[in-house]
């Protein structure tokens, strides 16, 4: 009964050292914020973009269908499009 005991309190003691690293990321993110908020808008949008992109990745990837893969092929061109215009414009 000692080691389980021992092992909930190792747990416990994990899940509070995360909440406190997530208190810190979000301080210190709503900090940046503060800073500029049209640069953190558009770093979201840049991370909102990629993510869509690794979507369409993997359907590209899983899709047979000819006609089907083109219009991934062109919304993954779009994608690629915006990324590059959204950081360009945070040059």
């Amino acid at each position: 009964m000692g080691d389980a005991g021992e092992g909930l309190i190792d747990q416990d003691s994990r899940i509070q050292e995360r909440m406190e690293e997530l208190e810190r990321e979000r301080t210190r993110k709503s900090a940046r914020d503060l800073r500029d908020p049209a640069r953190s808008r558009a770093l979201e949008a840049i991370e909102s973009l990629k993510l869509a992109r690794t979507e369409l990745q993997r359907q590209h990837d899983a899709t047979t269908h000819t006609a089907r893969r083109a219009q991934i092929t062109q919304a993954l061109s779009e994608l690629e499009r915006r990324i590059t215009e959204t950081t360009a414009a945070l040059a």
